[in-house]
């Protein structure tokens, strides 16, 4: 009978069997790193269909800006509405220097009706306009709602008579459409435009570059 053989195994035995192991560990590791780079591309690349959605989403993401920069501020038009008979008007505030009470003023003579006096605005002499006599819209009597409009432009000033003023408001440039087959005359050719509701922006340039206008501001000039 052969006894046991208690020789312990050579170390040449477990250093190879280390080795080994360690070649499979990092070959197991190499082929899990490769799977996980895989999936991370699978991921990050977007199939057809997801494609097709980025695209759908980039689409409704342009519309939207386009919608938002119609009502961008340099799009609208900040307007003082105000009353002028049964109507509403607007002017543009850029164009607007203050609003002052309808407190005292000076009438001239010799001038044309739409003309309703002087003013004098903390020191500086100013002539009056009464645009519903211009458009000739109904007559109203003076009382403690009406209010000058300081308007200027072209190094031009003057008074607006306005029989209430309601505020500001903005008003996108779409809203403005042309004049109406009823706003004939010189109406038609001091409007800016008209909104729905309907409120009559005026276009204060042409007021004031209009020849009756400069006929007015030499006379009371000369006054």
């Amino acid at each position: 009978m052969r006894g046991e053989d208690t020789r312990p195994e050579s170390p040449t035995a477990f250093t190879t069997g280390a080795e080994r192991k360690a070649e499979l560990d990092w070959a197991q590791l190499h082929c899990r790193m490769d799977a996980s780079q895989s999936a991370l591309k699978r991921r990050l690349t977007p199939g057809p269909e997801e494609k097709r959605k980025i695209l759908r989403a980039r689409a409704r993401l342009l519309a939207a800006g386009g919608k938002a920069e119609a009502t961008f501020p340099h799009l609208l038009l900040d307007v003082v509405e105000f009353v002028l008979g049964p109507e509403h008007y607007g002017i543009e505030s850029c164009h607007i220097r203050e609003i002052h009470p309808l407190s005292e003023f000076t009438p001239l003579p010799c001038t044309p009706a739409f003309v309703l006096g002087l003013v004098n605005v903390r020191g500086q002499i100013l002539s009056i306009i009464d645009i519903k006599k211009l458009f000739d819209l109904p007559e109203k009597g003076l009382t403690d709602l009406n209010k000058v409009i300081i308007v200027h432009a072209n190094h031009m000033e003057l008074g607006i008579l306005a029989d209430a003023v309601l505020g500001v408001r903005p008003i996108a440039m779409e809203e403005l459409r042309p004049a109406l087959p009823t706003l004939t005359g010189i109406r038609a050719e001091y409007l800016k435009g008209i909104t729905k509701d309907p409120l009559v922006v005026l276009d204060v340039e042409k007021i004031l570059m209009d020849e009756k206008i400069l006929v007015n501001e030499e006379v009371d000039t000369a006054t």
